[in-house]
C-alpha cells in the first residue's frame, strides 16, 4: 500500500512537471515566432503620427487602445467595486439575491465577445444612435470586463481576516469607514490583479471593438470611429496585403502588454509594502 501511494505520488509529480514544461515550451515558441517574424519589420514609419496605407502606423491604434481602456476601466472598476463590497460586507450567502447575481456574472464570464460585439453594435452603436465610436467601444468592453472586476474584487475583499474588522469596530468606526479605510485598501493588491486581467483582455480585444468601435484608422475622438492596436493587427493579416506589418504590430501588441504587467506588479509591490 505505501509502495502504491509513493509510485502515485511520484507519478502524479511527474505529470505536473510535464504539463507545466509544455505550457512555458509553448509560450516561449509563440513568442519567439512572433518576434522572430516581427522584429526585422518594425521600421521608423510604423511609429509616424498619421496613417497611410504606406507606413501602416500603429501610432493612432495605440491611442485609441488607451482611450477605449481607459473609459472602459473607468466605468466597469467603480460599479464591479462597489458590486463587490456590497456582495460581501452588506448582503448574506444564502440570500436569493446573491444568488442570482453571482449566478449572472458568471454566466456574463462565459459569454463569448462576439455576443458582446452584437449586443454593442444593436443597443449602443444603432439603438443609442452613438455610431461607430470609441464610446460605443468603450461601453461594450466595460460590460464585458464588469463580470471578471467584481468576482475578483469580491475574492480580494472576502481575503481579509476577519480581525481586522473587529479591530476597527472595537476601536469605534462605523461600518462604511471601516470598508473605506481598513478593508478595501487590505484588499488592494487582489483588486489591482483584476484590473489587470481586464485591461489585457481590452487590450487583445478584436471582435467586439470591430462591430462598435470600427476600424477607422485616425486618431478618434470619444465620438469617432477607431481601430485599436489589436484590431489593427487583424485588419492588416485579413487584407493579406501588410502581412509584415502585422507581424510587426504584434511585436508591438506584445511590448505594450508586458509594460502594462511590469507597470502593475511594481504597483502591488508598492501597495504591498505600505500595507
Amino acid at each position: 500500500m505505501k509502495k502504491h501511494n509513493e509510485f502515485l505520488s511520484n507519478f502524479l509529480t511527474l505529470i505536473t512537471i510535464v504539463g507545466a514544461m509544455t505550457s512555458v515550451a509553448v509560450l516561449l515558441i509563440i513568442i519567439a515566432f512572433i518576434l522572430f517574424n516581427g522584429i526585422p519589420n518594425i521600421t521608423p514609419e510604423l511609429f509616424e503620427l498619421e496613417y497611410t496605407s504606406e507606413n501602416c502606423s500603429v501610432i493612432p491604434s495605440i491611442i485609441n487602445t488607451t482611450e477605449i481602456t481607459l473609459l472602459a476601466l473607468l466605468i466597469s472598476v467603480p460599479l464591479g467595486l462597489l458590486s463587490a463590497i456590497f456582495l460581501v460586507e452588506y448582503s448574506y450567502n444564502t440570500s436569493v439575491v446573491v444568488g442570482v447575481i453571482r449566478i449572472t456574472a458568471e454566466t456574463l464570464s462565459g459569454i463569448p465577445s462576439i455576443v458582446y460585439g452584437l449586443f454593442g453594435m444593436l443597443f449602443f452603436t444603432i439603438a443609442c444612435s452613438m455610431g461607430y465610436s470609441v464610446l460605443s467601444g468603450a461601453l461594450t468592453m466595460s460590460i464585458m470586463i464588469l463580470p471578471l472586476i467584481m468576482r475578483t474584487s469580491e475574492e480580494a475583499l472576502k481575503s481579509v481576516p476577519l480581525t481586522y474588522r473587529e479591530a476597527s469596530y472595537g476601536l469605534g468606526a462605523g461600518k462604511l469607514r471601516t470598508i473605506m479605510k481598513v478593508i478595501v485598501p487590505s484588499a488592494m493588491p487582489g483588486i489591482l490583479s483584476g484590473v489587470i486581467l481586464a485591461t489585457g483582455r481590452v487590450v487583445g480585444e478584436t471582435a467586439a471593438l470591430i462591430y462598435t468601435a470600427g476600424t477607422y484608422t485616425k486618431i478618434a475622438g470619444i465620438l469617432d470611429s477607431g481601430r485599436t492596436l489589436a484590431v489593427h493587427m487583424y485588419v492588416l493579416s485579413s487584407e493579406g496585403l501588410h502581412i509584415d506589418k502585422a507581424y510587426a504590430t504584434a511585436v508591438i501588441l506584445l511590448v505594450v502588454v508586458f509594460l502594462v504587467n511590469q507597470f502593475s506588479k511594481h504597483v502591488t509591490k508598492v501597495l504591498n509594502k505600505q500595507l
